[in-house]
């Protein structure tokens, strides 16, 4: 498996804002987005906002449900990314809607009884003027990890605002060094696992 060899990525933004509203948890999903296009990588983005996603835990939640459409698009990827806004401390509902849903991977299995987004590489993308992001990323990389996704080494990136601040990130003259460099390594690391898995499947059950 060449370097070079082409991967593609689904970012899920999950602001509570609808397109086209502006939203900083888009921007740096698309930062990492365009990271990842420097190692080979083409991406698509979603706004779970703009989806009717049905509440439950299930691949489908029947008549209406929005999430099947976006999980194909997600099957179809090796990498996901996973971009959420800070709200008193947490990650939106969005995000957690989302990884509810996830979890009706865990009864998706293939025939050597691997779930079937295993091989699939999650990261994590966190904004907010308000604390809250190492949490949020710790809370999604558990929940991500425990339906079968594989989380790469630094594969978390954020950015908040000072101490009562109440700046957005979109608002900013231009991206802080230490935010672009974290998110460079991120995508770095992240497409060298995704062909690291394609290229050696984990073992079946």
């Amino acid at each position: 498996m060449t370097e070079t060899a082409s991967l593609r990525a689904l970012a899920l933004i999950c602001s509570l804002k609808p397109s086209p509203a502006p939203s900083s948890s888009d921007l740096i999903a698309r930062q990492v987005l365009a990271e990842l296009g420097k190692h080979g990588v083409t991406g698509d983005v979603v706004r779970v906002a703009d989806h009717d996603v049905k509440p439950g835990v299930e691949v489908d939640m029947g008549e209406g449900d929005e999430w099947p459409a976006i999980r194909e698009k997600m099957m179809a990827a090796d990498i996901l990314v996973i971009s959420t806004p800070t709200w008193v401390g947490h990650m939106s509902s969005i995000a957690q809607r989302v990884l509810e849903r996830l979890d009706g991977e865990l009864s998706e299995t293939d025939d050597s009884g691997r779930p079937l987004v295993a091989g699939k590489v999650a990261v994590v993308s966190v904004v907010g003027n308000e604390d809250g992001a190492h949490k949020i990323v710790a809370d999604l990389f558990q929940g991500l990890n425990d339906i079968g996704f594989t989380i790469p080494s630094q594969g978390g990136t954020y950015w908040n605002d000072h101490a009562m601040g109440g700046t957005d990130y979109m608002d900013l003259d231009e991206t802080p060094e230490a935010v672009a460099s974290t998110t460079a390594t991120l995508a770095a690391n992240t497409a060298h696992l995704a062909r690291a898995l394609r290229a050696t499947p984990y073992p079946g059950s």
